[in-house]
């Protein structure tokens, strides 16, 4: 597979015999037709968006001990409240090829934008768990289209840049994700402490998000319409794409879906793991905080030297390694090493990132990247919703910790053996 971050200015060049540039495989150079100022705009509607993506998540679970007690619910209800996001993202996140096609990426992405501030504004004014999960649910949406839709608008807009462009999207999603776990307690704080302010004051970063693409609603154009290098003539076309028929594409589902259940049970119950072992609710916060901001140096490292590599097994390995350890720290001491479980977790997180970037690696085509996006992360969190709800369910059943974390190491095991499936060398083009 051609190294996705060989550029045309690097490439040793002939002339195909269209008379365009063509690299050394002879495939023309990959081109977009955009002017560099539409470039920039979606560049910067990639990084608002990503930044956006997480928030509504992580500073939920920084005062989920509030919610619960405010909206009076139980563990179970509140296990259930933890699995709503993977839930919406399967459910919601199939749609988003079909919306892309009818109104364009850049469309659907500004609604999700739109969707997510709604979501954030509801939220806290509605009463009732009943409301507050419909709500929720709004927000959700527009994460689940968007979640989708960021590999392809990357593959259409910058396919010879697959990698780092990945890397900075996803860098700007853990910082979100950070972002919001460290502030919102100290933000709710500052209001008042009032846990609604806190979850709704992150609407007005939602509402910056939408600007970007405003100027982008009318571009009815998809993926579909300019693959990676140009090579859309040899590839089979979507309808022709039995992607359930791929190995690759099912062993990419099953690493995206147990990666999302570690990363929401990890953000929506680490908190509370540290305060129930005496943490104090704002360290508890803190220390979610550094394990998503691990996020933001290696989800821009780990895509970049990913999209190098011809088998991305080895750096499943070393995270789903670190995952284990921190898990075990959690198990042994979760106070007296809360500093170092959380830092491993946060590397552990990193598998993300890195199922990102394969998804735009196993695929040739932006056709490819559509489909393969969609099943994958659709597939991937349904996998995923039973995870947290079931941690609930053994956190209120069992009175502790035990149970849930060596749930949440056992599931590690698979996640590191799907990783190393969908990391050989292939395309979902070669096997459907």
């Amino acid at each position: 597979m051609p190294d996705d971050e060989t550029t045309p200015q690097t490439a040793t060049r002939t002339l195909n015999p269209a008379g365009r540039a063509a690299t050394r495989d002879g495939a023309p150079t990959p081109r977009t037709g955009a002017s560099p100022w539409t470039l920039r705009l979606v560049a910067i509607g990639l990084v608002l968006t990503a930044v956006n993506l997480r928030p509504a998540i992580t500073s939920l679970g920084a005062l989920l001990e509030e919610v619960r007690d405010g909206l009076h619910m139980s563990g179970s209800v509140a296990g259930v409240l933890t699995s709503v996001p993977p839930l919406c993202f399967a459910l919601f996140g199939v749609m988003a090829p079909r919306l892309a096609r009818r109104f364009g990426p850049g469309a659907v992405v500004c609604a999700g934008m739109v969707a997510i501030t709604a979501g954030l504004v509801i939220r806290p004014l509605i009463g009732g768990t009943a409301g507050f999960l419909a709500a929720s649910a709004l927000a959700l949406m527009g994460i689940a289209v968007s979640n989708v839709l960021m590999p392809v608008i990357v593959k259409r807009w910058f396919p010879d840049r697959v990698g780092s462009m990945t890397g900075l999207y996803s860098m700007a999603l853990a910082l979100g994700t950070s972002l919001a776990a460290a502030v919102t307690v100290p933000l709710t704080d500052a209001m008042g402490g009032s846990w609604k302010a806190g979850l709704g004051i992150w609407a007005v970063l939602a509402a910056a998000a939408i600007l970007p693409w405003l100027p982008l609603v009318r571009d009815r154009a998809t993926a579909h319409d300019t693959p990676a290098g140009g090579r859309a003539a040899a590839q089979p076309q979507p309808a022709d794409l039995r992607i359930t028929r791929s190995r690759t594409a099912w062993a990419l589902a099953c690493f995206f879906g147990l990666q999302a259940t570690a990363a929401y049970i990890t953000m929506g119950w680490m908190p509370q793991i540290f305060r129930d072992a005496g943490v104090s609710a704002g360290t508890a916060g803190v220390l979610l905080a550094l394990t998503m901001a691990m996020g933001v140096p290696l989800a821009f490292v780990i895509p970049r030297v990913a999209g190098r590599m011809r088998h991305q097994g080895p750096i499943v390995l070393l995270l789903g390694a670190c995952g284990l350890t921190g898990y075990a720290g959690l198990y042994l001491a979760p106070a007296g090493g809360a500093w170092a479980w959380a830092l491993l977790l946060g590397i552990s997180n990193c598998a993300f990132p890195l199922a990102l970037t394969m998804i735009g690696m196993r695929a040739r085509s932006g056709a490819g990247v559509v489909r393969l996006s969609a099943f994958a992360q659709s597939t991937g969190y349904l996998i995923s919703i039973p995870g947290p709800l079931l941690v609930g369910v053994l956190y209120q059943h069992s009175g502790g910790w035990g149970l849930p974390i060596g749930l949440m190491a056992a599931l590690m095991v698979p996640q590191m053996v799907m990783g190393v499936m969908a990391g050989r060398d292939r395309t979902i083009e070669d096997e459907c």
